[in-house]
């Protein structure tokens, strides 16, 4: 089955939810108003249903491959990256000054969900170019800027994101890549890298690689830690010592060259400070809050492609009669309870989730572009709450989206061959990489509830409220049912929050022991939120005629997330509040 882009459901949530308009109305985004954003995402559609979905299934059966040092993409995906670059779509949402189209944020995540839909071993490539150009922006010199940026926007080279090393995984005191000062000003790096995405390929002419690495004499633990760029070709033509000495092996994704690189073998590869000398993780902190964001969206792509699939499927599959005696033979299985039961879950999950994305891209559009500084940093502190929420959330059910993907196909999803399987196991690294759920749950907890005592998230809860009012108020039986699911799941989430910001000090393994709980309830009560808000909208819009099948799909579906999704929320709130002890109490020699 072809992957179609669902253009109306993301236009949708850009105007009703995510406020396109407003966007439109910030300084320098006078252009991107919603005829843009249409023709823009029909566009992007296009290119990806065409070009880059055909390439997802030939990219899990022949994946990427590593020979002598030279990594070999998948058939295709050479080609599909050249088409990519010249359409414009790396340089989708940054600067016109290097090349790029300006966009908001709004839009480019949109557009990010659907070439993730498409083909997301394909899409880890741009994805991290993006997050290279963000940390140049951030904190590249005018120099490295104009002789970097506009390569990378032009696809002529990529970019990587070199964190990782065998003895330093996601504590980054331990990183232990040498970095040594130069007369000249440059650096020469020495270590192994590992898990370096898109690390070694054959797309494009020079890969530039961003590099943790520890100057000599610099300070133990995170204190010490600076950033550099290493590009694979340097600028006389002369190849750098820096090399793939394998690719990994991988569960998922195998179309995705994932690179361990060996720096310094022959002499030292040449590097250049970004920034100040042991700041470095302040600036790759802003690739992975990038990166952590797009995650995030690759969770709603990757659950969306799933859905797409399994209904394609219990349409299709004539199995057993419908228990109402509604049809005297057996008949596709999207007749069964069961089975639509699956299919609105996925529906419900996908959806709740990609409205939360957006909302938060809209936000980070206001927080960078909006002429008043208080409203940037509101807006600035509700994108930032919401990135662990967007990341850990939305892979989290993109794993059980996926799985009950495979469970539609029934026998058949088990076999390789429907691709069904593929989902399921590409769905499995979204919720490790870039930080696991517990380190975005740990983000969630620490930096993001219990620093500012946990008014932030309190603030969440007012504007909740406010909606749980506007619901109260309407006629319908479906908005006022939802008003009380919300309710009750707002309820829940502010006794978490006066915990978490209460007791994170006093009780920190009773707080961390239910990170990932609260994670996943801040998640669904904001995900709910946006469904309720979406509910609202329809329900307008089906008065006024306008889309009629469409939206009373969207009021079925909120329906669905209130009565199946949300009202799971106040178990999360105990488990978090009460069910400590029971996390701690089985002694570690009884494991």
């Amino acid at each position: 089955m072809s992957y179609r882009a669902p253009v109306q459901d993301l236009l949708f949530v850009m105007k009703e939810l995510a406020g396109i308009d407003a966007v439109a109305a910030l300084p320098g985004h006078e252009d991107a108003g919603l005829d843009t954003a249409a023709a823009v995402l029909q566009e992007c559609a296009r290119f990806n249903q065409e070009v880059v979905a055909p390439l997802n299934w030939a990219g899990d059966q022949n994946p990427s491959s590593f020979k002598a040092g030279v990594v070999t993409t998948t058939p295709g995906f050479r080609q599909a990256f050249r088409q990519f670059a010249e359409g414009g779509w790396q340089g989708l949402q940054h600067p016109t000054a290097f090349g790029g189209q300006g966009l908001p944020k709004l839009i480019g995540a949109a557009c990010c969900e659907m070439v993730n839909s498409a083909n997301m071993s394909f899409a880890l490539c741009p994805l991290l170019t993006d997050g290279a150009i963000e940390a140049l922006l951030t904190a590249g010199t005018d120099a490295q800027q104009v002789a970097y940026i506009p390569n990378m926007i032009s696809g002529r080279w990529t970019g990587t994101m070199n964190l990782t090393e065998p003895q330093a995984g996601s504590d980054l005191s331990l990183v232990r890549t040498r970095a040594e000062p130069q007369a000249d000003g440059s650096y020469k790096l020495f270590g192994t890298k590992i898990y370096i995405t898109y690390g070694e390929h054959d797309m494009a002419d020079n890969i530039v690689h961003l590099v943790l690495a520890r100057v000599v004499g610099a300070p133990e633990g995170v204190k010490g830690i600076s950033l550099f760029i290493c590009p694979k070709m340097l600028p006389d033509g002369s190849r750098n010592d820096v090399h793939c000495v394998s690719i990994e092996h991988k569960l998922g994704i195998k179309a995705s060259p994932t690179a361990v690189l060996q720096y310094g073998d022959h002499g030292g590869a040449v590097a250049h400070l970004v920034g100040q000398e042991n700041r470095g993780l302040e600036t790759m902190f802003i690739m992975m809050n990038a990166a952590r964001f797009q995650v995030g969206v690759q969770g709603v792509a990757l659950a969306e492609r799933a859905y797409q699939k399994a209904v394609a499927y219990a349409r299709d599959r004539v199995q057993s009669r419908p228990v109402d005696g509604s049809i005297q033979a057996a008949a596709p299985i999207i007749h069964h309870p069961d089975v639509r039961r699956m299919l609105m879950r996925m529906r419900a999950h996908t959806e709740a989730c990609r409205a939360m994305a957006l909302v938060a891209a809209s936000a980070y559009d206001a927080a960078h572009a909006h002429p008043d500084a208080t409203t940037r940093r509101q807006n600035q502190a509700f994108y930032e709450f919401l990135v662990p929420l967007v990341k850990g959330l939305s892979t989290e059910m993109s794993l059980e989206v996926a799985s009950l993907g495979v469970q539609v196909h029934g026998g058949m999803g088990f076999i390789e061959e429907t691709g069904a399987a593929q989902y399921l196991r590409d769905a499995k690294i979204l919720t490790i990489y870039e930080g696991t759920t517990a380190i975005q749950a740990n983000d969630l907890v620490g930096r993001k509830t219990a620093r500012d005592g946990g008014q932030v998230a309190r603030a969440i809860a007012r504007r909740i409220e406010t909606t749980v009012g506007e619901l109260n108020a309407r006629s319908s039986a479906a908005g006022r049912t939802l008003a009380r699911r919300l309710e009750a799941a707002r309820s829940a989430f502010v006794d978490a929050v006066d915990f978490v910001a209460g007791q994170t000090q006093a009780q920190p393994n009773a707080v961390f022991a239910g990170s990932v709980p609260y994670l996943m309830l801040a998640g669904t009560t904001v995900a709910g939120w946006q469904m309720a808000r979406a509910l609202m909208a329809a329900e307008d819009r089906l008065a006024e005629g306008v889309d009629t099948e469409f939206m009373a799909a969207k009021i079925a579906t909120a329906r669905f997330y209130g009565d199946h999704i949300l009202n799971q929320v106040p178990a999360l709130r105990d488990s978090i509040v009460e069910g400590a002890e029971a996390v701690t109490a089985l002694a570690l020699e009884s494991f």
